[in-house]
């Protein structure tokens, strides 16, 4: 019934907004424009849903660029209609009160206020262009704008002969949801120019299936790095959507061979346990437990004890943990000092403002972390906004990420 309701209300306010479109642009022109847009709004709901029945409720396994652009266009008309809608609304009930004022206060009709009102309504509208086109290029050239974040982290006990060095982190590939090969492999020739020490992956290496990273598992085998390749398991490389196996017994064999690509690609996984990472007779020690999210969606298997129970206090720690919840209510206050958690998981939405100065996006009132550097009590929790992309096939505002942290001595 909630289904029925939601999409009803959404058909109310395509027609509110497309006969409002129609009532101020009058010449045969615009109007047609209007009806164009309409008919075009109609068709990318009707295949966007048509895509959201078989993704999530048949458990499809492959994704096309019909059902990426599909779903895509539907949330672009949804979230600027609703952009519009709220703009019209608010100016007729301005309009509603002015004209009860003029009856109830026996003024003469005024052509001022409507022609004022007139031009507020195409301002809305040309207002409304703007997240139009972002999200059109969000979705044929913002999805594969990888971008490059630089880090540097200052520590007291760092050893000295790790000053200088140089990690790069992605996270949340889900590779189940490329629709070009050209694009990724492009993504992973810019990791591969940071020329990091070390590399590491936090997790979402496919939407649900094994299948899905293998027509990249030879990009991904082909990076360097001297330190070597290192991983954790992300939410979605667990058997948690059971509609999309037969049985228990397939969810299992798909994560064990999930585990297999990563072993394939050279990518050392780190289930619930440490390793050291040893330059010039001192070390780091590199920590990676499997995912722990406070929601009761997903898996809970991550273990901090089991993974760290070779770790000394004295030892500086670098932890993988795919969900930065994790971090919040159990890293930054565990008796063993975690200097630095990388995590990813949340894409910052996809969308946003994403700026120097000044970053928001509506996960934020989902994810207390979002995306980017926090620090609480000299313990930091970086999160990664994501290699790939999920459900919404484009990116707005917030790319694609390589990050790239240099360890320094204070």
């Amino acid at each position: 019934m909630g289904r029925f309701i939601f999409w009803g209300l959404i058909i109310v306010m395509k027609f509110y907004v497309y006969s409002s479109l129609a009532k101020l642009f009058k010449t045969p022109l615009y109007r047609n424009l209007s009806i164009g847009l309409a008919v075009v709004s109609v068709l990318a709901s009707a295949t966007g849903l048509y895509t959201l029945i078989e993704r999530f409720g048949g458990g499809i396994s492959t994704v096309t660029i019909f059902s990426n652009y599909s779903l895509a266009l539907m949330i672009t008309f949804l979230v600027c209609e609703l952009f519009l809608a709220i703009f019209f609304l608010l100016d007729d009930i301005v309009g509603l009160f002015h004209r009860g004022y003029r009856h109830f206060s026996n003024k003469e009709k005024q052509a001022a206020p409507l022609e004022r009102r007139k031009f507020l309504k195409k301002a809305g509208v040309l207002l409304g262009a703007i997240p139009f086109a972002s999200f059109l290029h969000g979705i044929t050239f913002g999805k594969y704008k990888f971008t490059v974040h630089n880090q540097t982290l200052a520590f007291d006990d760092l050893p000295d002969t790790f000053d200088g060095f140089r990690i790069a982190q992605i996270s949340d590939i889900h590779s189940g949801s490329f629709d070009s090969e050209e694009a990724v492999r492009e993504g992973i020739k810019l990791l591969q120019e940071q020329k990091a020490d070390v590399i590491l992956f936090t997790g979402d290496l496919v939407n649900s299936f094994a299948s899905e990273i293998e027509p990249y598992i030879n990009d991904f085998k082909n990076l360097t790095a001297p330190y070597g390749k290192f991983a954790v398991l992300g939410n979605h490389d667990y058997p948690m959507y059971k509609r999309m196996f037969d049985d228990d017994e397939h969810g299992q064999r798909n994560l064990a061979q999930i585990k297999e690509h990563h072993k394939t690609m050279e990518f050392n996984l780190l289930l619930n346990e440490s390793t050291k990472l040893e330059k010039e007779g001192a070390y780091i020690r590199l920590i990676g437990v499997e995912n722990w999210g406070r929601s009761r969606h997903f898996p809970k298997a991550g273990d901090l004890d089991l993974a760290t129970a070779d770790c000394e206090e004295k030892d500086f720690k670098v932890l993988l943990s795919h969900d930065p919840t994790h971090w919040e209510d159990h890293v930054k206050s565990y008796e063993k000092h975690i200097h630095l958690t990388l995590s990813g998981h949340t894409h910052g939405f996809q969308m946003g403002i994403d700026l120097p100065m000044f970053k928001w996006s509506p996960i934020k009132y989902v994810y207390k972390h979002w995306a980017g550097l926090y620090e609480e009590a000299g313990k930091f929790l970086y999160v990664n906004r994501g290699f790939g992309f999920l459900g919404f096939a484009g990116r707005v505002g917030v790319f694609p990420e390589i990050t790239v942290f240099e360890l320094t001595k204070k």
